[in-house]
């Protein structure tokens, strides 16, 4: 069975890093019977940190610029793990040069880029994949299941959030993705959209929200050379930068099956290091997830006695196919990194197979309907429908 061939872009970046391991460790725990990766290229534009990608890939090719590995017919794969102001001219250029891809969320700025992306990769036959890794836990797959087989009855409400700190105190400094020009949605596209991911896995399509956007400390530090969560000592001689997009939203929205929906979402959480969960409510039950308790749902059914109703932890074990691979005990900590290995090994199933798997780029357009949405109801202070 041959070999597919990825390129990661961004290679040295947070997520570059985490795709090329998810890669190269995926056959670990899944074997090779649905397919094999090789990263044959890494594209990185800083030079000083070629070393470092040959160590950790010592096969592939080292490429400064995205171009040179959207060309390269020994790709089979563009991987997008780039600013998301790139996400739309990379992912046109090598769905053009006959490329799948697997592009990091969000898919583009835009929903009608999104939407042009997921025409363009239906028309040519490609396989396509955004980076919304949260709901490949497994415990996800069984909330999932509880839904589809009717238990929690139909859904009613859904309540969701997501929070981080890194901007809660107001001299944080500045980073790419409080840019507008680099990140034109801010914690939208950044961490809503991973709230809508759940939505859209879970509930279903959105049809209409109103969205309160705000930027909390309109002006942060410049500190040269800053990692993502790193916190240095100011000196007090920085230049400061404007925040051009949104720090937090709050959102009402409704879904075509009825269900009205309730999320939060920030970057200026005072003391919420990683904040996620969700609550759907149903005429027969309801599911309750807290991703402290990673691995872990809540399951409350009206099926149960009177007087003895009340939620059930479920912890999600060997039982299910996929966090059996990585563990023989159940609620034994299938995590984020985890989750990336099994996108890793669903991406390359998928192109081994010729078989779309959740999220395509179809699923991304969706996403970024809302994303666009939330932009738009903020900017007017109105409801907006979504197509």
């Amino acid at each position: 069975m041959k070999d597919v061939r990825v390129a990661v872009l961004g290679a040295s970046g947070w997520m570059g890093k985490v795709h090329t391991m998810a890669y190269q460790t995926f056959p670990h725990f899944f074997g090779d019977s649905h397919g094999k990766a090789k990263v044959v290229a890494l594209v990185e534009g800083n030079s000083s940190s070629a070393q470092e990608l040959s160590e950790r890939a010592p096969d592939a090719k080292i490429y400064k610029t995205w171009q040179e590995a959207v060309n390269d017919p020994d790709v089979d794969l563009i991987d997008i793990c780039l600013p998301d102001n790139l996400h739309y001219d990379v992912a046109k250029a090598a769905l053009l040069a006959g490329k799948h891809v697997f592009c990091e969320k969000p898919l583009a700025d835009t929903a009608e880029e999104a939407r042009e992306l997921a025409d363009i990769a239906r028309d040519k036959g490609l396989i396509t994949r955004v980076g919304h890794a949260f709901p490949r836990n497994p415990v996800h797959d069984l909330a999932k299941e509880l839904i589809d087989a009717g238990e929690i009855g139909e859904i009613k409400l859904f309540k969701g959030c997501q929070h981080i700190d890194v901007y809660g105190d107001p001299h944080a400094p500045y980073m790419w993705r409080a840019n507008g020009d680099l990140a034109p949605t801010g914690i939208v596209g950044d961490t809503g959209s991973h709230v809508f991911s759940f939505m859209e896995f879970l509930v279903g399509n959105v049809t209409s929200l109103i969205a309160d956007n705000y930027i909390t400390a309109p002006k942060r530090p410049v500190v040269d050379g800053l990692a993502f969560g790193e916190v240095p000592e100011l000196k007090g001689d920085e230049e400061w930068a404007d925040i051009t997009n949104p720090d937090g939203s709050n959102v009402l929205c409704r879904f075509a099956n009825g269900a009205r929906g309730l999320v939060d979402f920030s970057r200026v959480a005072t003391g919420r290091k990683f904040m996620q969960g969700y609550e759907i409510y149903g005429t027969k039950g309801s599911l309750v997830y807290n991703y402290d308790e990673i691995n872990r749902i809540r399951f409350y059914s009206n099926n149960d006695g009177v007087g003895r109703r009340g939620f059930r932890e479920i912890d999600v074990g060997p039982e299910h196919e996929t966090f059996q691979k990585f563990s023989p005990l159940p609620n034994f900590a299938v995590g984020y990194n985890e989750s990336k290995i099994i996108e890793a090994a669903e991406v390359i199933k998928s192109i081994t197979e010729n078989q779309p798997m959740w999220p395509t780029f179809e699923n991304g357009h969706h996403i970024c309907q809302i994303i666009d949405a939330c932009m738009e109801s903020s900017r007017l202070n109105a409801w907006v429908d979504i197509k």
